[in-house]
């Protein structure tokens, strides 16, 4: 290791101190300690091209531990990613590029948001199988055009998440060769030492998942460092995990290897010390050598020629294979699903009453055949929640062809693996389980709608009408959880042109995640429903006045209730109009004007029927609406027999009408 390899390393921990210190907010423990592994493995052995950020090609890097941002912030500064010295200065300020954990699409070079510990983790599990299907599918002999790895980096925090066991688990069964994660060991976290909550062998637990694992004993070796990663690049089907013992704030003599250096800022004597302990010259904050930059700007510039190498490989490969040009042209063109619009067969294959899993079942296999990049599975549901691509293949370490992936139990790792494989890029994921256990999913979920991408959540057995699994498998709260999200789509369809709808929409919105919430119960096919549900909101059956006697709005299994109760209620001279809102938040998007013509706000005689919880319906039903649901959790029955024990009945909802629209 050269004097400019240790001074580069010490000018990253400079770099990060300083930051911390003028926001007066963050976590330097990690970038002290780490910079030595983020330096090493930026500077000598990831395949990266600061002029090009997405580079297709490119090695992805995951900063798990995102509490340490300021480390990746730095290593953006010094590559050459635009993070310019005054970014650096505004760290954990208002609208600055450099916020308290790294965001996706919000800073340049980070490649996934990471708060959670563990996420990172897992999405990098996703974006090492979607590199090993995506390989397998697109090269050839003597042109690998997929080729790249995926490191994460996070300490003691991330190996303590259950997230972390689940993903890495399915990574070991999966043989994912090209993931390497680099475990910052330093037994410290926020409390204390870890001893008083964790004393396992973490490697002999990696060991067990089925990764090929390293131990550098010393965290400040650039040389033992680099070994291990060209070993870990080296290991062939397994994945690989190295353990690098670091001391937390390493080179801050007052902080090192305390507790007190996780997440305070150093203080201004102590950044002092640490410049001089380190030998970086103090020429005041902010203010690192010039030697250091130049050395940075010669790894970029020589990173240039990566990418270069690769646009020459990949111009021959089209031009010997234009087969497979076409496809891969296929599988990154954003607008197939749009062929689905003007597809009879996608929204008129049904005319009986049928479950809205099974519809979407039925969906999926039309949709594999126009979305060629379609990868997606459940957490050991397909056969339930209907989401298994016929004639595609299961995914596997045997058979990285396969576009069905089975995931396992493993809901919470299965949600973040699909953010990991959008954020990849190049494939169209799904991931599924029953509605219920949406509870599981949801912190992943809310990192989708946070990163915005378009990963589709099938999630099914909708409601009570489950029936004799019982209320431990009956949503109640749930949904009203998931449009509390901002940024996400929740669709309930009523039947299969809704669920039609659902679909389209999902595999069409590039900038947010959707949830297709989908019934267990046979369903029937409704008069009036149409490609209008892709407004979220609109009429399914009008009233004949200018202005009806009371407006019924209702989703899901629960239309065709309102629809039946506006039949009865007519032959008491009581015409309503009755709204099918399968998604709230699409609806919602909608102009003023719309919404108008749909709700006017004249009409205040109002009943929401919806098998669920009420949250949320207020809006539109109003202070003196009625609402027809459900208001405990729910019990274990046939599921009709649960909708009359409940009161979830047609003239459940007649009645509601004639209260309020005398």
């Amino acid at each position: 290791m050269s004097n400019i390899d240790i001074k580069s390393v010490n000018s990253i921990r400079v770099l990060a101190a300083d930051t911390i210190q003028k926001a007066k907010s963050g976590h330097p423990g990690l970038p002290l300690g780490a910079a030595p592994a983020a330096y090493e493995l930026w500077a000598k052995h990831m395949r990266h091209n600061p002029a090009n950020p997405n580079w297709v090609n490119r090695d992805r890097f995951i900063l798990s531990g995102g509490h340490g941002s300021a480390l990746l912030y730095s290593l953006l500064h010094f590559f050459g990613y635009g993070i310019t010295i005054e970014d650096m200065k505004n760290f954990r300020q208002l609208g600055s590029k450099t916020p308290g954990h790294p965001e996706y699409s919000h800073t340049i070079g980070v490649e996934a948001t990471t708060g959670p510990l563990g996420a990172g983790m897992a999405m990098a599990v996703g974006m090492a199988m979607a590199e090993n299907h995506l390989a397998a599918t697109f090269n050839k002999e003597g042109y690998p055009v997929v080729n790249h790895y995926t490191y994460v980096l996070g300490g003691d925090g991330c190996m303590m998440e259950g997230i972390s066991y689940e993903a890495f688990s399915l990574a070991g069964t999966l043989g994912l060769e090209k993931l390497i994660v680099l475990y910052d060991s330093n037994n410290i976290s926020i409390e204390g030492d870890t001893n008083i909550a964790f004393r396992e062998n973490v490697r002999a637990r990696f060991e067990a998942f089925g990764f090929h694992t390293q131990l550098v004993a010393d965290g400040n070796d650039l040389d033992a460092i680099g070994a291990a990663i060209e070993a870990a690049k080296a290991e062939k089907g397994r994945p690989s995990m190295i353990e690098i013992k670091t001391k937390i704030g390493a080179g801050c003599p007052a902080k090192e290897g305390k507790a007190s250096a996780h997440g305070e800022p150093l203080g201004e004597e102590n950044v002092a010390a640490l410049r001089a302990n380190l030998g970086i010259e103090d020429k005041g904050a902010f203010v690192l050598p010039e030697d250091v930059y130049e050395n940075f700007s010669s790894i970029a510039k020589s990173n240039a020629s990566y990418e270069e190498e690769w646009n020459r490989l990949f111009a021959d490969y089209c031009e010997k294979y234009p087969e497979m040009k076409e496809l891969w042209d296929a599988y990154y063109d954003k607008d197939n699903a749009k062929k689905l619009y003007d597809l009879e067969e996608f929204w008129n294959s049904f005319d009986k009453p049928e479950a809205t899993r099974n519809v979407s079942g039925k969906l999926i296999n039309i949709i594999k055949d126009i979305v060629p990049n379609m990868f997606g599975g459940s957490a050991d549901l397909a056969p339930s929640t209907k989401t298994y691509m016929n004639d595609a293949g299961d995914y596997s370490k045997e058979n990285p062809l396969g576009k069905n992936v089975h995931f396992g139990i493993r809901e919470i790792a299965m949600a973040a693996i699909g953010n990991g494989i959008v954020l990849h890029g190049g494939l169209r994921p799904y991931v599924s389980t029953f509605f219920v256990f949406s509870d599981y999913v949801k912190p992943m979920a809310r990192l989708s709608a946070l990163m915005g991408v378009p990963l589709t959540y099938v999630l099914t057995h909708d409601s009570i009408g489950v029936g004799e699994d019982g209320p431990t498998h009956e949503p109640i709260e749930q949904l009203a959880m998931l449009r509390a999200l901002p940024n996400f789509y929740v669709f309930r369809p009523a039947d299969a042109t809704e669920c039609a709808a659902a679909w389209y929409f999902a595999l069409n919105k590039e900038d947010a995640p959707t949830a297709l919430v989908l019934s267990r119960q046979n369903l029937p096919q409704l008069d009036g429903s149409s490609q209008e549900a892709l407004k979220g909101g609109y009429i399914i059956a009008d009233s004949d006045k200018d202005t009806p006697d009371a407006i019924i709005i209702a989703t899901g299994s629960e239309v065709s209730l309102a629809v039946e109760a506006k039949t009865k209620l007519i032959e008491d001279g009581i015409d309503v109009r009755v709204v099918s809102m399968p998604s709230m938040d699409l609806y919602e998007d909608q102009p003023e004007e719309y919404k108008e013509r749909i709700l006017p706000k004249s009409v205040t005689a109002r009943v929401g029927v919806e098998a669920l919880s009420e949250f949320g319906w207020g809006k539109y039903i109003g202070i003196n609406g009625k609402f027809i649901g459900m208001k405990s959790f729910g019990a274990s029955a046939p599921g009709g027999q649960l909708f009359e024990h409940f009161g979830i009945t047609t003239d459940a909802v007649v009645q509601a009408v004639k209260e309020v629209a005398k």
